[in-house]
């Protein structure tokens, strides 16, 4: 198995929990983002898990990856700031919250990379 692919199965494979469990614990994590102030809680958190789903099994098959790569971007770039807010905090919570906050940035950053693979073709060249 290439390591690209390796990759994206483990990377995909992440946000997929990620999503699943979001979606099975549903009403706590709209109760999360109802204490966070987002605006539509009860609709945009199953929107948003939903996308991040669809996003990660795009990438572990490398389906429409744009696209896919594309709602992982969106998800992080929408929940991070607002979901871990660290500079809203204090103590424990604020380093927690940060913490949460680095690792999605982190992975934001992977996102975009493979974004810009995705547009340009390589990962397909070498896998394929």
């Amino acid at each position: 198995m290439a390591p690209s692919r390796l990759g994206r199965l483990l990377y995909g494979g992440v946000l997929a929990y990620t999503a699943t469990e979001n979606l099975r614990k549903l009403d706590g994590r709209i109760e999360y983002a109802d204490a966070k102030d987002v605006p539509l809680p009860d609709i945009l958190v199953p929107a948003a898990s939903g996308m991040l789903l669809l996003g990660s099994v795009g990438i572990m098959l490398w389906r429409a990856p744009r696209l896919a790569a594309a709602a992982i971007v969106a998800w992080f770039l929408g929940i991070t700031p607002t979901m871990h807010d660290f500079w809203n905090h204090e103590d424990r919570d604020r380093q927690s919250e940060q913490i949460q906050f680095l690792k999605n940035t982190a992975m934001l950053g992977a996102a975009i990379m493979l974004l810009t693979q995705a547009r340009s073709g390589i990962i397909a060249d070498q896998d394929e």
